[in-house]
């Protein structure tokens, strides 16, 4: 680690006073970063900023006041543990299950095939890490609500909106799509495992690409991540998902940036339109967490944080998940 780190800080000192962005977009790799500290170890021209990496964050606030209703109107739903907490206009699901909704945690997609679950709406979330198992669902028949996201266009419109000057991409997400896909995007990234080391390495690497001015992909995760991804998992996002304008908590409405079910049977915006077409969701005007999600501020910046937001009563959804979500993670380790 200090082999790299002397070598970053080489770096820094050849680029002089110009400020590099680097961002990172997945909350696996926020998670290590707050934890051992990597930010306050690098120099002080290069700034290290979390993405819309988590995705129990991007979930758009009527996103979550549509499961909610639905819940309330007595149609049985299910999810993993972290989406039970976000907050929506109307509550949060757990709250609707306090008062009565049908809602259940899960631990596995799989679950949804029991007997007792084969009725209920999955609420399917996630990057293309997650997809596929929705997908496995679909193709038995279970009603899937998807707010499953797709993280190039996302990154297109930060590149295009923001000063960001290279990306670490996710490792788990590069596994489902090859490294080849993020050429895409046309500026410097570097594919990282989850180790401190590995990050920290990555951050070197994307740094030289940034001052060499090559706009360039390179997979440093080579031991689980391969050029093309894996093939039969996108097979089965393609027969069973179809892209479509996803809302983004921070973004807004992004081209192409969703998926959901192909067949409107087992589509549940579609199956209960006529339940949800009056949702208004009106987002806190006082939390950050969208702005935290596009890099531009940090959890702290927000007046909210620690203060009226914590892990217990979540106002915004990166409040939510310690283990992804910006807001959450800050908390547990700059709480400590």
């Amino acid at each position: 680690m200090n082999h790299y780190l002397k070598k970053i800080d080489q770096l820094a000192k050849k680029i002089g006073d110009r400020r590099i962005t680097i961002m990172e977009v997945c909350g696996g790799h926020t998670n290590i970063i707050m934890q051992y500290g990597i930010r306050d170890i690098l120099p002080s021209n290069i700034r290290l900023v979390s993405g819309p990496g988590c995705p129990v964050c991007v979930t758009a606030q009527s996103d979550i006041d549509a499961m909610v209703v639905l819940a309330k109107a007595g149609i049985g739903v299910a999810t993993y543990g972290d989406m039970l907490d976000v907050p929506g206009t109307r509550g949060s699901l757990n709250k609707a299950k306090e008062e009565g909704a049908d809602i259940k945690m899960i631990f596995s997609a799989m679950e949804m095939l029991l007997p007792e679950n084969k009725d209920r709406v999955f609420f399917g979330i996630g990057f293309e890490t997650t997809t596929p198992m929705t997908a496995y669902l679909l193709s038995h028949g279970i009603m899937v609500y998807s707010v499953h996201k797709i993280m190039i266009p996302a990154m297109k419109v930060l590149v295009e909106s923001s000063k960001i000057d290279g990306f670490i991409d996710p490792g788990h997400v590069s596994c489902i799509t090859g490294s080849k896909m993020w050429e895409e995007l046309k500026v410097p990234q570097v594919i990282s495992g989850f180790g401190k080391d590995q990050i920290i390495r990555a951050i070197y690497k994307v740094l030289k690409l940034i001052y060499e001015g090559k706009n360039e992909v390179i997979n440093d995760y080579e031991e689980v991540v391969k050029s093309e991804g894996n093939l039969k998992a996108q097979k089965l996002i393609s027969q069973y998902l179809k892209s479509y304008e996803a809302d983004w908590r921070g973004l807004g409405q992004v081209n192409s940036s969703g998926l959901e079910p192909k067949d409107e049977n087992l589509n549940a915006r579609v199956k209960y339109g006529t339940i949800l077409k009056n949702i208004k969701s009106v987002q806190n005007s006082v939390c950050r967490c969208g702005e935290i999600l596009k890099g531009e501020c940090e959890p702290k910046d927000c007046p909210l944080f620690g203060k009226v937001c914590t892990p217990k009563n979540p106002v915004g959804a990166c409040m939510v998940s310690s283990t992804e979500g910006g807001c959450g993670i800050a908390y547990k380790f700059l709480k400590k």
